[in-house]
């Protein structure tokens, strides 16, 4: 019998006691990401042309973002230096008067049960952050 494993796709998230909108307008921005997205980066994000670039945990990697819209759309690719691109759809939706902020994340090809619970614990944790961030105005 083969081993179980965890599910390929994970959602995770965190409801934030302050209007979709106001979360929606003050963290789409790429720069902002920085702020909350420890995963995502280990320093500021650096605007280069046709995207960004940030120190990731594995190396340089390449950044491009969803334009700002009016349907809590935060998807963004993450370009490896292996050369895999990384699609993380992300959503800030209306919970009550407060947000839900959502963000799936695949299991990536070769990453084993271990690699993708750090990957949904860094998750959690980024988001919990952004959760500080958005409360604390």
């Amino acid at each position: 019998m083969a081993a179980s494993r965890q599910p390929n796709t994970v959602t995770l998230s965190i409801t934030i006691a302050r209007d979709w909108r106001e979360v929606y307008a003050r963290f789409w921005r790429p720069d902002t990401f920085a702020l909350w997205a420890r995963g995502l980066s280990q320093g500021a994000l650096r605007e280069i042309a046709g995207g960004w670039q940030a120190d990731g945990p594995g190396g340089l990697v390449s950044l491009r973002f969803t334009d700002r819209n009016e349907y809590g759309i935060m998807d963004h690719w993450v370009s490896l230096a292996s050369g895999a691109v990384v699609y993380v759809p992300m959503r800030v939706v209306a919970r009550g008067t407060g947000a839900e902020v959502m963000l799936t994340l695949f299991r990536q090809p070769d990453m084993d049960d271990a690699a993708f619970t750090r990957d949904a614990a860094w998750v959690e944790a980024d988001l919990a952050r952004l959760k500080t961030l958005a409360e604390g105005e």
